[in-house]
């Protein structure tokens, strides 16, 4: 355990350091990326990896954008040649012709992007090189190219074998802390004593996903409380003056809140890994625990409903449970999906819609969303395999009867 504990604070340890001093011989970060790509010592590769970082890190969006442009046109494929490669491989599969069709097929700025990080620490610097591409692809669609080599590189980079789970405390590191508090996404903070209120109980818990590479940066986290039976409003469930019950009481884990951290990690999933890890831990830790859900918003409700030809009536809260349960279940995207993206995240990960609840959350946040609605999704362990294969394979919504009889309701009053 010692050997481990040694090797893993020393992989925490690296740190991004910067290049020595400017580049010498003046090149363009173009350039310099040219010289990387063909540099052969280690040594040298660092140095230029350096100041590639070093120099990318200095620029306004407009030198960005030229960089992203030089990775789109100048590191592209060449295409004649994985014509010619193809050939080659089709006329004698071997060895050799399959090595030459890789190296020809694989874009030259995969292999800048692997030297790069080479340089201890550089993995969160390319994070956040991908985050200002998303940004600028907005206006530069050719840049989604780049951006798909990205992809490629972090689903394996951040594979779930190199994620460390770490449970966040009211005793974790104040910069960790302060992140948590930055990060949350679906229930803000409204100061350090909120955060206290769901880190310190008993009844609470947090987890977070660390990669080696970026050890003081949570990539995703889940906030969990820890209930008797089904909880269904968010208002109840973060009170101020609740009271705190023992955790070994409890017989639901709710999954309340789940914010992704790194905008440069959009599209890579790390929720599904998370959420089952975690539900596998509390129940080793918690015998009791026999329910595991969600509570979760529907971002998209009220949206939807904009764009409907005939309004679906939300004016009491038994049609607003209906209409929410029909666009959970009914709504659908031209390729089959649900409309909404938290459901379709859920249910892609095994879980099914359990019970749909009215007047759950009156934030504002909450009442703009989906007026008020919330929805548990229940991940059931012995039924999740089953459920993501009819998801997958049919994109079916699967739903308690009880939701599946309020969605039937607001279809028969919109007829």
């Amino acid at each position: 355990m010692s050997f481990l504990a040694d090797l893993l604070s020393t992989v925490f340890e690296r740190r991004y350091r910067g290049a020595a001093g400017p580049d010498p011989a003046g090149r363009t970060i173009q350039e310099l990326s040219t010289d990387l790509l063909g540099a052969s010592g280690e040594v040298s590769g660092m140095a230029l990896a350096r100041h590639i970082l070093d120099r990318y890190a200095g620029k306004e969006d407009d030198e960005k954008l030229a960089f992203f442009q030089f990775m789109t046109t100048d590191l592209g494929i060449d295409a004649d040649a994985v014509r010619s490669a193809l050939d080659a491989f089709q006329s004698a599969p071997d060895k050799a012709s399959y090595r030459a069709f890789l190296a020809a097929s694989e874009p030259r700025r995969q292999e800048l992007a692997r030297r790069l990080n080479q340089v201890p620490g550089a993995t969160g610097k390319l994070v956040g090189m991908r985050k200002d591409l998303l940004r600028l692809a907005d206006k530069a669609p050719e840049l989604h190219m780049v951006d798909l080599d990205f992809r490629h590189l972090f689903a394996s980079w951040f594979n779930r074998g190199f994620l460390v789970l770490r449970p966040i405390s009211w005793e974790s590191p104040a910069d960790i802390l302060d992140k948590i508090i930055a990060y949350e996404a679906v229930h803000a903070f409204d100061s350090w004593d909120d955060l206290r209120r769901r880190l310190q109980p008993e009844d609470r818990r947090c987890f977070a996903f660390f990669h080696p590479a970026m050890p003081s940066e949570p990539l995703i986290f889940v906030q969990v409380a820890l209930t008797r039976g089904v909880p269904g409003s968010v208002q109840t469930l973060l009170a101020d003056d609740r009271d705190v019950l023992p955790a070994g009481q409890a017989d639901t884990a709710v999954f309340y809140s789940i914010s992704n951290c790194q905008d440069g990690l959009a599209g890579v999933s790390f929720g599904n890994s998370l959420i089952k890890q975690v539900a596998a831990d509390l129940s080793r830790q918690l015998p009791g625990l026999g329910t595991f859900v969600t509570l979760s918003p529907i971002p998209g409700l009220n949206g939807w409903l904009r764009t409907q030809a005939k309004d679906l009536p939300m004016d009491t809260a038994e049609h607003r449970r209906s209409t929410a349960a029909h666009y959970l279940l009914r709504a659908k995207r031209p390729d089959g999906k649900p409309c909404d993206p938290v459901t379709r995240f859920h249910l892609g990960n095994g879980a099914l819609v359990h019970a749909v609840h009215a007047d759950a959350d009156l934030s504002d946040k909450g009442l703009a969303q989906s007026g008020g609605v919330m929805v548990n999704y229940l991940y059931d362990l012995s039924l999740i395999s089953q459920n993501h294969e009819r998801y997958a394979s049919a994109q079916d919504v699967v739903a308690t009867p009880e939701v599946t009889a309020l969605a039937q309701l607001a279809q028969a009053q919109d007829t």
